[in-house]
């Protein structure tokens, strides 16, 4: 090979590199509808996780809580957030066959990912900091050993539920073992009332305006999350 041959692979390889790069990129990104309250006083919040899902190379669409679940289409993951008031969320989300996360405790009933009982079957934790992670080899633990987790950058609420018997649970609040802060169902795993997951369910810990706040650790289980649920077999 003459050096003006190997001078032009030479410049050529970035760019090659990098189209193949944004050729994965493309390929990996999913379509995500996230179901909030647009005029409410936490939007800043939910346009920042918006931002950041974007930053990862997804397509992301905020959606007024009333909007009905047959209005949005096909994404590939719905996400919930707990600026929503639930009294105004449309019916049929439960049974929508597509992954959904939400850190919305007081719908976590509505989609029978646990029992009725507010703060006895799910509830939120006032100024908390530290998860327990309890199943670290699963996945959705981020790589994080068992044990304790600093998720926030200072105190703040965290959402929690008793899920039901086909729920995985991966932490539950620092010293509040029967409260699991992220729990998931596999698609077909049974919920409360002996409902039937229609798609995979994760349950986040976040509060109103606390995505903001979470630490490294905590984003590195958010993303986990994310992508578990948007896994294609």
């Amino acid at each position: 090979m003459s050096i003006s041959t190997r001078r032009r692979a030479l410049m050529i390889a970035p760019l090659i590199g990098a189209a193949l790069f944004h050729g994965i990129a493309n390929a990996q990104a999913r379509s995500i509808v996230m179901l909030v309250q647009l005029n409410g006083p936490n939007i800043d919040i939910d346009r920042a996780a918006a931002a950041h899902l974007q930053a990862r190379g997804h397509s992301v669409q905020l959606v007024d809580q009333a909007t009905r679940p047959h209005d949005i289409g096909t994404p590939d993951l719905v996400i919930v957030s707990s600026t929503v008031s639930s009294k105004d969320v449309a019916p049929g989300w439960r049974t929508l066959a597509v992954p959904l996360l939400t850190w919305e405790n007081d719908l976590l009933d509505d989609f029978a990912m646990t029992g009725k009982r507010h703060d006895i079957d799910f509830g939120e934790a006032q100024k908390e900091r530290y998860l327990w992670i309890v199943n670290a080899p699963h996945v959705l633990s981020a790589g994080l050993p068992a044990g304790v987790a600093n998720v926030y950058r200072k105190q703040a609420g965290m959402s929690w539920g008793k899920p039901g018997l086909g729920a995985s649970i991966i932490a539950t609040i620092y010293g509040q073992p029967e409260q699991a802060a992220i729990f998931a169902y596999e698609k077909g795993a049974t919920m409360d009332y002996e409902s039937l997951a229609p798609a995979r369910r994760v349950m986040f810990f976040l509060g109103n305006d606390s995505f903001t706040n979470l630490s490294a650790d905590g984003t590195r289980l958010f993303d986990a999350a994310i992508d578990w649920l948007m896994q294609r077999a």
